[in-house]
């Protein structure tokens, strides 16, 4: 896929390509040269023209100087003839047009023309058309005060180009070397030796000399025709050098790439011969090394491909092995599924299980996979006794060794014979076996082969490690088994351990029935006869049956003292029974804390003074109304007060609290200062019919009071906790919500 891709990439970028390597080479190359040469041969065109011109101004200077200052004689005395003989030495000189010496009134003294030019190739000009200057142009000569020729260009109507070439001609100072004549060539020789320093004084001719330079052009035109021809030859020779530099170049180059699309491609075979020894030829070698150094890599890939592709195929077949091992534990089923499933993926093409009893010293319970229903079942009969007498079977149930045999005949004395005897009717030639163990113990063995093909080493590891997975598949299978049959057997225990207690329970409820029947009916009954008795005492104590001594008053007293006991003790039994009967009915009103604490307080004021205690009310802050029963909260109130009282000693204090706190409940507390309660009793002090060690005898009751209080509490959606420490007093309190909960 990699290479594909890379492939697809090449092709990509090769389709947006416009221009070869060789192509740029070249135009680079050719683009270089043809702006050296051109900038060369423009160069050398321009400084010959410059030169050219130069000398075409610099001879009609000297020309027309000479000329000026060779007639001033013949100007002054207007002589012709030596005027036209200057004219003529002149007008010999090929690029003279014309002459024209004109005096001192604007009169042409001489004058002498070639023509105009009738063939420009030839120079040929026609003495029929005279060709002059402008005659306003001596006029101005006249007026300058220049003594250097003054040089103007104008055209003619064929297109030639002239240079008039005037200069004044002035009388010779008194300081100025007379000259000889010269000649005009010598004249011209001697340029820039001669000095011209003439006066200031007003010119007395006009000296004109026309200068073509016809001929300078065409000079210039050859020269920049042989110029332009070296130039294009000098192009030339370098672009075709430049294209066999660029084919040495590139075409090694061009099979290199040639060659690289095809290693992209997946040919891996090709390769580049070098035919340099230059960087290029040293590149075509490293590249036949990289394609030797891929070609060994991707085999090396696609060996660790197939291994990889096997190993996951392997664990895929494990992990199915798991899955299916996972999914049931119905021994036939699970050694069926787990056999067809690593025949069909794992590349074993018979596989044979046995299970191993270790007490019967016997292999059992064969199933077989990759063979026909005939041989399944012909399997499935065979019963392997195992004794450690070297065979195979014994290497793998009794020392747990898993085997690999490559040749079954060299084998064949080692097996079972009913096993030998399907192995070759099925034809197998060589098979690998691994035990079945599960924490340290043997339950079977796994065997496979290959059908025609070997089996190796590598089968043997795998075959291990599926077997390992499939000892603990059979273990927990076969512990699942037992522990189903444990199951049903305390299942059908339980019923009847159930079926027994249900019996016991119904028979205590009876007897619980009984119980409250008989705490109801005893209570009552006992209730008529204590109030008739307590009625008596408290008579004769008033004195209604006559005088009393202070002896009998004092049994009397005892004897109401103990049935005012027994009579709570009794209305302690109905309320419980009635609380654990749920016959207790629930009257919510709008109850005032502070008024129903200090309603409770003030009925214990009398019994508080008799034992010099004192019991108080406090509330903090102000309390709302709440629903609730307030009988049952007057009872509650009065069973912590009443104990608090009793177990405080003289000059005790009991105070009773009141006040909101976090959650929306309201809190009531009853805190004394009384002998306390021992940590080891705290929790138990709530329990029914608990009474503790630490009090006195004198002062027990029946243990119901808290036991009922904590029953009171809890309907009415609340909680109570108690605070003690033995020597520092108690301190019970009990929570009610200020929002009665739904029931």
């Amino acid at each position: 896929m990699a290479m594909r891709a890379m492939t697809s990439q090449a092709r990509s970028h090769e389709g947006r390509l416009f221009m070869s390597l060789r192509t740029k080479f070249v135009l680079f190359i050719s683009l270089i040269i043809i702006t050296t040469c051109s900038s060369l041969s423009w160069y050398f065109i321009r400084s010959h023209t410059d030169s050219m011109t130069s000398r075409v101004f610099g001879r009609g200077s000297i020309l027309v100087k000479n000329l000026a200052y060779n007639s001033r004689f013949g100007v002054f005395t207007e002589d012709q003839v030596i005027l036209n003989q200057y004219i003529e030495g002149v007008m010999e000189v090929e690029e003279v047009v014309y002459v024209v010496i004109t005096g001192p009134e604007g009169k042409v003294l001489a004058a002498k023309s070639k023509g105009t030019l009738i063939d420009r190739k030839r120079l040929t000009r026609t003495p029929a058309t005279s060709l002059y200057p402008d005659p306003a142009s001596a006029k101005a000569v006249f007026d300058s005060v220049a003594s250097e020729p003054i040089v103007r260009q104008f055209t003619t109507t064929n297109g030639e180009r002239l240079y008039d070439f005037a200069v004044p001609v002035r009388r010779r100072s008194s300081e100025e070397p007379i000259l000889e004549s010269l000649s005009l060539k010598s004249q011209e020789t001697a340029r820039g030796s001669q000095a011209t320093t003439q006066s200031l004084a007003k010119a007395d001719g006009v000296v004109q000399v026309g200068v073509t330079d016809e001929r300078m052009r065409q000079d210039l035109n050859a020269v920049i025709w042989n110029i332009v021809l070296l130039t294009i030859a000098i192009i030339m020779g370098g672009i075709v050098t430049t294209i066999l530099l660029a084919g040495r170049i590139i075409t090694p180059l061009r099979s290199l790439a040639a060659v690289a699309r095809r290693v992209t491609e997946g040919d891996l075979t090709t390769s580049v011969e070098p035919t340099t020894r230059d960087e290029v030829g040293q590149l075509t070698g490293i590249f036949n090394q990289m394609t030797r150094s891929l070609k060994e890599r991707d085999l090396a890939i696609s060996t660790q491909i197939e291994t990889i592709t096997k190993q996951v195929k392997q664990l895929t077949t494990l992990n199915q092995t798991g899955a299916a091992i996972t999914s049931t534990l119905d021994l036939d089923k699970l050694l069926t599924t787990v056999l067809h499933l690593l025949v069909e993926n794992i590349g074993f093409t018979r596989m044979l299980l046995m299970l191993y009893d270790s007490h019967r010293g016997l292999a059992f319970g064969a199933r077989a996979a990759g063979v026909s229903e005939e041989i399944e079942r012909a399997v499935q009969a065979v019963e392997i006794p195992i004794q450690d007498d070297g065979t195979i079977h014994a290497e793998l149930l009794l020392h747990g060794w898993p085997i690999l045999v490559t040749d079954i005949t060299a084998a064949a004395p080692r097996l079972y014979p009913p096993v030998l005897a399907m192995a070759g009717e099925i034809g197998v030639t060589s098979f690998v076996c691994a035990p079945l163990k599960s924490k340290h113990r043997i339950l079977g063995f796994v065997g496979a082969d290959k059908g025609a093909q070997q089996c190796t080493q590598e089968d043997l590891e795998l075959l291990t490690t599926i077997a390992s997975n499939i000892g603990v598949a059979i273990d927990n299978a076969l512990a699942y088994q037992q522990l189903e049959q444990l199951t049903q057997s305390l299942e059908h225990r339980v019923r009847e351990r159930t079926q027994e207690l249900q019996t016991a329970n119904e028979k205590l409820q009876e007897l619980d029935l009984l119980k409250s029947t008989f705490v109801s009916t005893v209570s009552h009954e006992l209730r008529t006869p204590m109030t008739s008795i307590k009625g008596y005492v408290e008579n004769m104590l008033d004195g209604l049956a006559g005088k009393l001594t202070d002896k009998q008053s004092y049994y009397l007293t005892r004897v109401k003292y103990n049935i005012e006991r027994l009579t709570r003790m009794i209305s302690e039994l109905l309320d419980l029974s009635r609380i654990e009967a749920g016959q207790i009915e629930m009257h919510r009103v709008a109850v005032s804390i502070p008024e129903l604490v200090a309603d409770a307080v003030e009925g214990f004021q009398t019994i508080a003074r008799e034992k010099s205690v004192s019991v108080r009310a406090y509330h903090k802050g102000t309390l709302p109304l709440i629903q609730a029963d307030r009988d049952k909260l007057h009872q509650i109130l009065s069973n912590l007060i009443q104990n608090a009282v009793k177990f405080t000693p003289s000059e005790g204090e009991v105070r009773v609290e009141a006040e909101l706190i976090k959650g929306g409940f309201a809190q009531v507390s009853v805190v004394d200062t009384g002998c306390g309660i021992p940590p080891h009793e705290l929790g138990k002090v709530f329990d029914k019919f608990y009474r503790g060690d630490s009090v006195p005898p004198e002062t027990r009751g029946a243990g119901l009071g808290l036991a009922i209080t904590k029953s009171l509490v809890e309907m009415h959606g609340g909680q109570i906790r108690v605070v003690s420490s033995p020597g520092q007093g108690s301190r019970f309190s009990f929570t009610l919500p200020i929002e009665p909960s739904s029931p």
